[in-house]
């Protein structure tokens, strides 16, 4: 068994427990809404309306109300005009599940929403399903509250800041390494050796007096003697 009903512009093919996506009715979760436009039903015998069924009718049960796949749109004008154009746009859409498929006797009362949909009733199952959700979302909320708690113990472990105080005793300590500043003033002393050492200087100039030996020359005297025999 199945139906082709039309809604929202559009024809659809449906049977029994179809989840049906359609275009954006003004409908809650849970409502029960009925399509009147049946533009063929088939039972094992076709059969088709001019252009709708009098009397057929489609049941469906309002699942959630979301938003469609993305499509994105895209402009470029050419030539003379170089600019171009990229958009995203999601449809609002209604999710369906069909209930039950009428050939005939189709409910006259309800509250008409679009062309040919009419809300008949909601059900009870489903509404209560929806109150129990939305109790359970508001839950966490208290819980939030409860999470402030930690805050207390970021208090807490501000106790290590006084253990750091603490810890700047080993500055004392590097005071007292500054006496090997001492030992090296006393590694100044071989400073007086390197005085000492000029001493042997003293020797060289005693090493000066076989000089003074070359400034006697006896033969020089013998000259004039010389000068007498001629």
């Amino acid at each position: 068994m199945f139906a082709v009903l039309k809604t929202g512009g559009k024809q659809y093919k449906v049977s029994n427990n179809d989840v049906l996506i359609v275009e954006k009715l003004t409908a809650t979760s849970g409502d029960i809404v009925q399509f009147d436009q049946v533009l063929m039903f088939s039972d094992g015998k076709a059969q088709v309306g001019t252009p709708v069924i009098n009397g057929a009718a489609v049941h469906a049960e309002v699942i959630e109300q979301a938003k469609n796949k993305k499509v994105t749109s895209f402009v470029k004008r050419r030539r003379k005009h170089s600019s171009q154009r990229t958009r995203g746009h999601r449809q609002n859409v209604t999710v369906l599940r069909v209930i039950d498929i009428l050939s005939a006797g189709a409910k006259a009362t309800g509250t008409q929403i679009e062309i040919g949909v009419k809300i008949i009733g909601s059900n009870p199952a489903s509404v209560q399903l929806l109150r129990s959700k939305s109790e359970a979302v508001k839950k966490p909320v208290a819980k939030a509250e409860v999470a402030k708690k930690p805050a207390a113990k970021a208090e807490v472990a501000k106790k290590p800041v006084a253990k750091a105080e603490v810890t700047k005793k080993p500055a004392a300590k590097a005071e007292v390494t500054k006496k090997p500043v001492a030992k090296a003033e006393v590694a100044k002393k071989p400073v007086a050796k390197a005085e000492v050492a000029k001493k042997p200087g003293a020797k060289a100039e005693a090493v000066k007096k076989p000089a003074a030996k070359v400034a006697v020359k006896k033969p020089m005297a013998k000259k004039p003697t010389k000068n007498l025999k001629d």
